[in-house]
């Protein structure tokens, strides 16, 4: 019974995405055909370099989104990472006043709904020349992501026991090179998952970017990808294109780091 709910999860997880493998591979009319096909009668690759490339030979819209999306994401990622490591740590070990309410509050910025607060993030994004540019989206993208980290990382430093800093302050360490020293090294299976989960929050987000940015300068990959939806007509085929595409690179990152991401979401603790 085990084996086989866990084949029934592979299924239900994997078939989406076969899907739209398949959808960007055969021809549009056996997408629209009534009853559907599931053996294609033709393969055909030429949507990956459409999606990229028009009938002039100039780069598409695409392309910038992708490229925007990777900067976008991994320069977000980087800062939110570095400021919320610090904040983590310290709500873990450092006992201050309105401790428990400052954590509340950052939790609380971080599950607003989007939708609530898109229109003061505008106006601040407008009075600072911000619209339209990575940078708007980067510092936008910072402010729901800190808090992810802070929270994630400050359940993960709490569950390294005390007792190793303890030794290292009195090895003559201070604070911070307890922390950079022993708590970061012992902490590297939960930087690189929350790393990798915060990555997949600024690549998937659909809203601000939408909201933020209107030119190839800015646009980021959901928005990109929501434009092969036009007024009379939908390319099924080049959606489950691009749909594939955005898929690489999370993939890629998650194979290569797959050890310490799996380390840092079920452990969550010293071992030996």
């Amino acid at each position: 019974m085990i084996y086989g709910a866990a084949l029934l999860a592979v299924v239900l997880a994997s078939a989406p995405v076969l899907f739209m493998i398949y959808a960007s591979l055969v021809p549009a009319v056996q997408l629209l055909q009534q009853p559907l096909s599931w053996i294609p009668r033709s393969i055909s690759f030429v949507r990956y370099g459409a999606i990229f490339t028009d009938a002039s030979g100039q780069s598409t819209s695409f392309l910038y989104a992708l490229l925007n999306s990777l900067v976008v994401a991994a320069c977000a990622v980087l800062i939110s990472m570095a400021v919320g490591v610090f904040g983590a740590y310290a709500f873990a070990r450092l006992r201050f006043r309105f401790r428990n309410a400052l954590m509340l509050l950052f939790l609380l910025t971080y599950m607003l709904p989007p939708i609530s607060i898109i229109v003061p993030l505008y106006l601040l994004e407008a009075n600072f020349g911000l619209l339209d540019s990575k940078t708007g989206l980067v510092v936008v993208y910072v402010s729901f992501i800190t808090p992810f980290v802070l929270w994630v990382m400050g359940n993960f430093f709490q569950s390294i026991p005390v007792e190793l800093e303890d030794q290292g302050q009195v090895d003559g360490l201070g604070r911070l090179g307890v922390l950079f020293r022993i708590v970061l090294p012992l902490s590297r299976s939960g930087l690189l998952s929350t790393a990798l989960l915060g990555f997949l929050l600024s690549w998937d987000e659909f809203l601000y970017s939408l909201i933020f940015t209107n030119t190839n300068v800015s646009k980021t990959i959901p928005v990109a990808i929501a434009e092969f939806t036009g007024k009379n007509v939908v390319d099924f085929g080049l959606i489950a294109t691009g749909g594939v595409l955005a898929c690489i690179p999370p993939v890629i990152i998650a194979v290569v780091f797959q050890r310490y991401i799996v380390g840092g979401l079920t452990a969550g603790s010293l071992k030996g």
